[in-house]
């Protein structure tokens, strides 16, 4: 059986990390009541954007833009991939890393070649080691802002038109409740056009009134497009960053809890550990009484 000594020193240790995950799980917390704010804020901004892309991009050929080219031969795709900069969020980055990964060997089981932005240190240092990164953006998530996005968005869409990639996708975390973040995958470019509407829709359409567009939807597409990559780019750190500290609050929280289990266990342990040298003395005790009666 353990000293008390060794005992208590556990008991100390322990307890000292319970008030660590618990001043971390307040400050996630506080973290995430603005990440979640700018979240919610920002998404009525992203469908009214894939609503008024979708209206214009609706009778327009693939190969009209430059950032709509669907290319007959596709041999290289690339993967923008949205972690964190810092750890201690359970398994928030491991997902992302996983739905990556599948992306991954998909593509290759194809014959094309892979190659990865990768926005947030973890992710960097993760996939560093396999060769893939073409570029990283790290020490960013923490404090990022729309030109942050910008910048991203401008590098992936200039390496497109260059023919570096012809596919490119992002993977990020997707925020779906405080307890729930999951990985979600989506088409970046080549920007696609949506499908013609069906004759119910069409019919609805034209009781509704058709949209007229001043200047042509060409010019108006001419320049969306930079911009809906600029949103997307950003709607999907928004929501990786509210994921995060959701994902580390609720981290923080069991372990917390784990820490008060163990400092239960450990105090049983001490308390009985205790009563066995109790015991031994009394019957030290006793047997020297014994032995002087003799």
């Amino acid at each position: 059986m353990a000293s008390l000594k060794d005992v208590q020193t556990k008991i100390g240790g322990v307890k000292k990390t319970s008030q660590i995950t618990s001043a971390m799980n307040m400050v996630a917390a506080a973290k995430l009541r603005g990440a979640q704010q700018k979240m919610e804020d920002f998404r009525p901004y992203t469908e009214k954007f894939n609503q008024a892309m979708t209206s214009l991009s609706a009778n327009m050929e693939s190969g009209q833009f430059p950032l709509m080219e669907v290319r007959d031969v596709q041999t290289t795709v690339e993967i923008v991939i949205v972690t964190s900069d810092r750890g201690l969020c359970g398994s928030f980055n491991s997902n992302i890393f996983k739905a990556t990964e599948k992306l991954i060997a998909q593509y290759e089981s194809e014959g094309k070649k892979v190659s990865l932005v990768c926005v947030g240190k973890k992710g960097n240092a993760y996939f560093k080691k396999t060769g893939k990164v073409r570029k990283a953006y790290t020490d960013i998530m923490g404090t990022f802002q729309m030109f942050n996005a910008r910048a991203i968005a401008q590098d992936v869409a200039a390496n497109f038109l260059a023919a570096g990639s012809d596919k490119v996708h992002v993977v990020y975390g997707k925020f779906m409740s405080v307890a729930v973040q999951k990985p979600s995958v989506e088409l970046l470019l080549p920007v696609q056009p949506e499908a013609s509407a069906s004759e119910d829709a069409a019919q609805a359409g034209a009781a509704a009134g058709d949209y007229l567009y001043e200047p042509s939807p060409t010019e108006i597409m001419d320049v969306l497009l930079p911009l809906y990559m600029n949103v997307m780019i950003y709607h999907a750190m928004l929501e990786t960053g509210a994921s995060e500290h959701a994902a580390r609050m609720t981290s923080m929280d069991n372990a917390t809890r784990a820490c008060k289990d163990m400092i239960q266990e450990l105090t049983l342990l001490y308390n009985k550990a205790r009563q066995a040298g109790i015991t031994a003395e009394l019957m030290d005790i006793v047997g020297g009484a014994e032995a002087l009666k003799g």
